[in-house]
């Protein structure tokens, strides 16, 4: 498929950025250019059905958008999105609607259309009719003379995490499997303070405040990496020649030891599949890692210097706590 989506590329030179990097740039005058990106929410929204609660769901689609946005250095503005359904449910758009406003709020952007298609001979729930799919399409603007595309991280700049709120919208598949062959869905569990399912659908966090008063207030930011699926692999997207020591990296949040625990998923697997607890990762000048910190926290959002960048042509990720070192497709053990 990206072969012939990357022939096109060439109808439009104005297209400005590589596909691979988290959101497309199209420059429009000599000094602004806008952001396109589009994700969907994923298999969360099974867990969403198992627990017949959809008002949260929304704000996921938003965070999964707007979040990759920002990587480049863009302020997010508008986003559409495309609701698939197996049958039309009013109170159920009614709860999906709640959740894409909250997004929105938060997010600071208008959602000012979309597309909701009934589509039952293609979408399957687990239960009959209510089978959906829920995607989005983000655009944002940015200055072209600040676009962020991770070219200039140099060895010894700081990686700042902040905190995810938990497993966000990525690691579904795994994550369903180990914990819902073991509990069931509205089981309470102490470790976790709440039921998991309550655990499973905690939104994802939306970063756009945090990173826009980053920007705002001159903070070098070299590099925003969204921390999705594959983890910290996330990290040699990109083109600098240099890779990261995580050698600081909090501890995991509950959720996801009782994922190792109860799955005895390797530490590899883990690192492959999860965000480990920082949804948001920042790379700075070691003068500008301080305030990273204080901007997130104005903001309830944890944050901590996680590692450093080191040169390295192979851009290895190496998380000494894990024992493992991402690579090529994906982590190993460390030798």
């Amino acid at each position: 498929v990206l072969f012939w989506i990357k022939k096109s590329l060439k109808a439009h030179p104005e297209v400005k950025t590589e596909i691979g990097l988290y959101a497309t740039i199209i420059q429009l005058t000599p000094r602004l250019g806008i952001a396109l990106s589009t994700d969907g929410v994923g298999t969360k929204l099974l867990v969403a059905e198992m627990m017949k609660k959809y008002d949260t769901v929304g704000i996921d689609c938003v965070a999964m958008n707007v979040n990759d946005i920002i990587c480049v250095g863009a302020r997010p503005l508008a986003m559409l999105d495309y609701i698939a359904i197996q049958d039309v449910r009013k109170e159920f758009l009614v709860d999906l609607g709640k959740g894409l406003y909250r997004g929105a709020v938060e997010a600071e952007i208008s959602i000012p259309g979309g597309e909701i298609a009934q589509l039952r001979e293609m979408v399957r729930g687990l239960q009959p009719s209510m089978g959906f799919d829920l995607v989005g399409c983000a655009v944002g603007v940015v200055d072209m003379k600040k676009v962020i595309l991770g070219d200039d991280i140099r060895e010894g700049d700081l990686l700042v995490g902040l905190a995810s709120s938990g497993l966000h919208s990525n690691g579904y598949t795994l994550a369903r499997r180990v914990l819902l062959s073991r509990y069931r869905v509205n089981q309470y569990l102490g470790e976790l303070g709440r039921t998991v399912g309550e655990e499973m659908l905690v939104p994802t966090r939306i970063y756009v405040r945090p990173a826009m008063r980053m920007l705002d207030s001159g903070v070098r930011v070299k590099a925003f990496y969204h921390i999705t699926g594959d983890g910290f692999r996330n990290l040699r997207r990109a083109p600098s020649a240099c890779g990261f020591i995580l050698d600081r990296l909090p501890t995991m949040p509950p959720v996801f030891k009782l994922i190792q625990r109860v799955g005895n998923i390797s530490n590899q697997e883990m690192a492959n599949t999860f965000n480990l607890g920082i949804g948001l990762a920042v790379v700075v000048p070691k003068r500008d890692a301080k305030r990273v910190i204080q901007i997130s926290r104005q903001f309830k959002i944890p944050a901590w210097v996680i590692g450093r960048a080191v040169a390295d042509p192979e851009k290895k990720i190496i998380i000494p706590s894990l024992d493992v070192v991402g690579k090529d497709k994906k982590f190993f053990p460390l030798d």
